[in-house]
């Protein structure tokens, strides 16, 4: 049996960083905040933008692991 070389594409290493992130966002809550409770909660866009930037952040050093570098 021939193996299958060329088959299976290799995979950059934007898109095993990128996996990461959302595997240790997934299972950590990285980023999240804990709703109050009930009602109206004002600044929402700074929330989002709050976590996008901490996204971001997790993207950066992921990516930077799987290129080697700290």
């Amino acid at each position: 049996m021939e193996p299958l070389t060329g088959l299976i594409a290799a995979r950059r290493n934007e898109d095993i960083a990128l996996d990461m992130m959302k595997f240790i966002a997934a299972t950590t809550n990285y980023g999240k905040t804990v709703a109050s409770g009930a009602g109206f909660h004002g600044g929402t866009e700074t929330k989002s933008d709050d976590y996008a930037a901490q996204l971001l952040e997790l993207y950066t050093r992921c990516l930077a692991t799987v290129n080697g570098k700290k």
